[in-house]
């Protein structure tokens, strides 16, 4: 990367662009121009994407890893969980399965299209490659109690009718939920770093010499919360139109949720790829299950002090369907990443139980 001490206009256009195709949109000018204007959310959207992969990057490049990853998954759940409270506030008891859907559909977007795609990838340009264990191994023992205390566990507790925890109970396992990310946070950045890090190369060293100035990384970061913001609301916005074609071809509603979170996700879905294809697999998988950790570890407790706060309803076990399918997938990264190598075989794996979980959601 050659932007050191400035940054290309096209970047810092992104999110300015986006924000005001939003203001547009609140004002009704989608109404006005139609299907020309959902064009131009589409164009905006997807710059913004583009421009957050770049901001997130000059960021990694002055902060070093694995901070530089933590901050894009975050960022993006962060953004991501605040539309969910501002929509359960204003929603309902609608929204009472809101949060658990969301969760769900990231963590198997993340755990089987992510990683599955970043190890086909990697697997086609560099036949095999490494990674390191342990961190690995850390983030997925941490996601496996965190998905089953928060989607699976609901379902047969007795205090109340499953799938939703007593307040006692959705404390409790809000501040578990609290715990383990916490822990794995700071497991990953201060007591065991070392374990996240990419093998360091002479590569490596040349280009982390050439990093952003302090004022270019603080820009950036500002630049790369709007272009998130701008994301989020943007796909959100495209909500009503993907659902329209989604009933135009017969599909189950369920599919617009899957393909929002999936647009959602993109910022850390092409950054997860770009290190892969550039044989840095630890950073992909630092990222992909870094964020499928803060999707849980970030909403979870949020939603649920927000429930008990306004004394709505929050579902938040899933269905058996979902829950084997959930526990086919962490099985499955398991057993892939057991090795520390990987090659096109896994990444296959997994982009079949993709492919299995989206059929399944089209044809129930």
């Amino acid at each position: 990367m050659k932007f050191t001490t400035s940054l290309p206009v096209w970047s810092i256009a992104a999110p300015i662009a986006g924000w005001i195709l939003l203001s547009g949109a609140i004002l009704g000018a989608d109404q006005v121009l139609g299907g020309f204007y959902v064009l131009l959310l589409v164009i905006g959207l997807f710059a913004g994407v583009l421009a957050a992969v770049f901001h997130a990057k000059v960021i990694a490049r002055r902060v070093g890893e694995p901070y530089g990853t933590l901050v894009l998954a975050v960022a993006v759940t962060a953004i991501e969980v605040g539309l969910i409270v501002s929509l359960m506030a204003t929603g309902g008891a609608a929204t009472a399965n809101l949060a658990r859907d969301t969760v769900y559909v990231a963590v198997m977007i993340i755990l089987n299209g992510m990683i599955g795609l970043c190890l086909l990838v990697g697997g086609i340009h560099h036949g095999e490659q490494s990674f390191g264990l342990r961190g690995v191994f850390e983030a997925l023992v941490t996601l496996t109690a965190i998905s089953m205390l928060t989607m699976v566990l609901p379902n047969y507790t007795v205090t109340v009718p499953g799938p939703a925890y007593s307040g006692t109970q959705l404390v409790f396992i809000a501040i578990v939920s609290l715990v383990l990310y916490g822990t794995f946070v700071l497991v990953q950045t201060v007591l065991h770093r070392e374990h996240f890090l990419h093998k360091n190369t002479a590569r490596d060293a040349r280009r982390h010499a050439a990093a952003p100035t302090a004022r270019i990384a603080w820009i950036s970061l500002g630049l790369l919360l709007a272009c998130l913001g701008s994301v989020v609301l943007l796909a959100k916005s495209l909500s009503p139109p993907v659902e329209a074609a989604v009933d135009a071809v017969g599909a189950p509603k369920a599919l617009v949720g899957i393909i929002i979170a999936a647009v959602v996700l993109m910022p850390e879905s092409i950054a997860a790829f770009q290190s892969a294809r550039a044989n840095r697999l630890q950073t992909s998988l630092n990222l992909a299950l870094g964020s499928a950790l803060a999707s849980i570890g970030l909403t979870i407790p949020t939603v649920a002090f927000v429930s008990l706060a306004t004394g709505s309803v929050l579902s938040l076990g899933i269905d058996l369907k979902s829950t084997v399918l959930l526990l086919l997938s962490i099985i499955a990264a398991t057993l892939s990443l057991a090795t520390g190598r990987t090659t096109v075989m896994q990444g296959t794996v997994h982009l079949v139980i993709f492919a299995v979980y989206l059929f399944i959601t089209i044809f129930p």
